[in-house]
């Protein structure tokens, strides 16, 4: 298979009465084989040619995760055309109408809930001659269309011209651009990823050489499907072994459709689910909530269970092995009593995770392991369609994104390019029928990423002695040492957050200074708390001084002498801190649209912030800038 189309052909014929599509209608999730999900796209397609859709053209497309979104993008495919997926999260005066105008969209689909934002600026979209709106509209203009007016031109279409369609759809070649996947937006002009046919078709059959997907299996894909690991992952995967893919409930906002994520968990029993860390500490929070409310008594047990899976599962893949076999009676009897009670509340029929997106801390796949619902971590970028490597059930190490899938070439480079040997770590570079095309009228930036065919994903890692890649953050995220050594800072920016309950946020600091210094938002709910535990009331100048005093002790637990000493070099370590009067969010941009730090603004707003953590006063985490900081967060 060297394209999409050839994709689902193949699974259209193999598995025409599978249900392909799960979706919330009238109350309960209703199914749509493969041999219908086809109908739909073949006369949606069709509408799309008859509208003048040519070779080429582009069409955005802005919708949830629903039936009419996979349907729209396959017709925009089948018709010779380029889907720009975007995301729900974008904001409309400039993000969205970047992205538009860039690319030249000819038309755009959207739902009902993304409307208005497309409508703010339709008219500053000269290329736009098209609306295609999934949920119809009321005063409908010349140029707007309903999803299903674009299916009836398709009807009308295929009944007069049913050759001529096919021979376009037939014709697609597997260098065509399927997708063009704009990057998060981490810097002001987000690049356009070009993926081809073969890039996606490739990066599937690369992956189903880790994943054995059964043609029965359902998932819930509550990621955005506009998202590169839930587009090809569950989407195109799902799609490949002939099993079912289901779409979460809307609800009336965004938070409400969130909501429903356990609800509709319970109704589709999955079998798989693709995660991303944020949604995976979720989970554990809910799970733990669960545990605390049936009282001290079960409480304790679950945490002795989870203590005893801990030891007898090891780093993963060593489960069982040597002394600690002993522990298996025990742990059966708590998997019996707990753990399979937890898992009943996921459908009952979850076998894993696949863990996308940022970095997943240790022991939150310890966590999921301990229950028997592993958290295989992989690890990939959309400029590689995105999979490049994953843990299995059967192949599991905390702490690495795995193994790599097959049919991949990946080498690990210093600085000005050259590989390195086994176990140093260094930029990971790749190369493979799933690397990106290039970037969307940007051929500098292409160069740059992808030379004589390896791509350069700008990440740092290193490929263990066990064959696992180990991923330790992005190499433009570094932190440079006054000496020039390099260091990722994200796995302390993690832990900090991870394993403090008085820190929320956190980013490190250091450009070839002499130390390193941290800006750190507080949760001064959860110090205030501490606060009068301790017999202090909050808003007092004592109290402030015992907050810092507290932010201060959680980052000395991982210096000499501390619980987590040794975990990190102490040089990396923040010597100075500044506590930051908000917090990172979409809003002030200071993150993007998966919720990953944008380092580059970030030192750009708390410029003011940064420059002071290098003067002698911060030295002293008690001083008036942090006291300050903490009265804004009191007002």
């Amino acid at each position: 298979m060297r394209t999409i189309i050839e994709l689902f052909e193949t699974s259209v014929a193999k598995f025409p009465t599978n249900v392909y599509l799960w979706e919330k209608q009238n109350g309960k999730y209703e199914g749509t084989t493969y041999s219908q999900t086809h109908d739909l796209v073949l006369r949606f397609g069709a509408g799309l040619v008859s509208l003048g859709l040519q070779k080429g053209d582009r069409i955005g497309l802005i919708s949830e995760g629903r039936n009419a979104w996979i349907i729209s993008e396959l017709g925009i495919l089948y018709a010779g055309g380029i889907n720009v997926p975007l995301s729900v999260k974008l904001d409309s005066s400039i993000e969205f109408k970047f992205r538009l105008q860039h690319s030249g969209c000819k038309m755009i689909i959207v739902s009902k809930g993304q409307a208005t934002k497309m409508e703010e600026i339709r008219d500053q979209l000269p290329d736009l001659e098209k609306v295609i709106y999934l949920d119809g509209k009321k005063d409908q203009g010349e140029n707007d269309l309903s999803y299903d007016q674009v299916l009836a031109l398709g009807d009308e279409f295929l009944k007069a011209k049913p050759a001529e369609f096919e021979t376009i759809y037939k014709t697609v070649q597997p260098d065509d651009v399927a997708n063009i996947s704009y990057t998060s937006g981490t810097t002001a002009d987000p690049k356009g990823i070009m993926l081809t046919h073969l890039n996606y078709a490739a990066n599937v059959q690369q992956s189903s050489s880790l994943l054995n997907i059964g043609e029965n299996w359902k998932t819930l894909a509550f990621l955005p499907w506009d998202h590169s690991f839930a587009h090809t992952a569950c989407l195109y995967c799902f799609m490949y072994f002939g099993a079912s893919v289901a779409s979460l409930e809307l609800g009336k906002t965004p938070m409400e459709t969130l909501k429903n994520i356990p609800k509709n968990i319970k109704e589709i029993q999955p079998n798989i689910l693709m995660s991303v860390p944020a949604v995976a500490k979720n989970f554990r929070k809910g799970i733990e909530s669960g545990i605390r409310q049936k009282g001290p008594v079960i409480e304790k047990l679950f945490k002795h269970a989870l203590k005893i899976a801990y030891e007898y599962n090891g780093s993963g893949w060593d489960r069982g092995k040597g002394a600690t076999a002993v522990y298996k009676p025990l742990l059966n009897l708590y998997d019996k009593i707990l753990f399979k009670k937890i898992r009943e509340s996921f459908g009952g029929n979850l076998e894993f995770f696949i863990g996308g997106g940022a970095l997943l801390d240790i022991e939150l796949q310890r966590f999921f392991y301990a229950i028997g619902i592993p958290m295989c971590q992989g690890y990939g970028l959309s400029e590689a369609s995105p999979v490049i490597s994953s843990n299995t059930v059967k192949a599991v190490k905390f702490g690495t994104s795995g193994r790599l899938v097959k049919h991949l070439d990946l080498k690990i480079c210093d600085t000005d390019g050259n590989q390195l040997p086994q176990g140093e770590k260094g930029e990971i570079v790749v190369r493979g029928e799933n690397v990106m095309k290039g970037y969307w009228n940007n051929p500098k930036a292409s160069a740059d990423t992808v030379k004589d065919g390896w791509l350069y994903t700008g990440d740092m890692g290193y490929m263990d002695n066990d064959g696992f890649l180990c991923v330790l953050g992005r190499f433009k995220s570094l932190l440079i040492g006054s000496d020039g050594e390099k260091f990722s800072p994200e796995g302390i920016e993690e832990s900090l957050v991870d394993q403090s309950p008085y820190i929320d946020q956190c980013m490190l600091y250091n450009n070839q200074n002499a130390y390193t210094s941290g800006m750190i938002v507080p949760n001064l709910a959860a110090i205030n708390r501490e606060i009068e535990k301790r017999g202090l009331k909050p808003g007092t100048d004592e109290a402030f001084t015992e907050a810092l005093l507290l932010i201060q002790q959680e980052v000395d637990a991982y210096k000499a002498g501390g619980k987590f000493e040794n975990s990190y070099p102490e040089r990396w370590l923040p010597a100075t801190i500044a506590v930051l009067p908000e917090a990172f969010t979409e809003q002030n941009h200071l993150l993007n649209s998966t919720m990953k730090m944008v380092r580059g603004k970030i030192n750009e707003y708390f410029k003011g912030e940064l420059d002071f953590l290098y003067t002698p006063e911060a030295k002293n985490i008690v001083n008036q800038r942090n006291i300050n900081a903490l009265k804004k967060w009191k007002n």
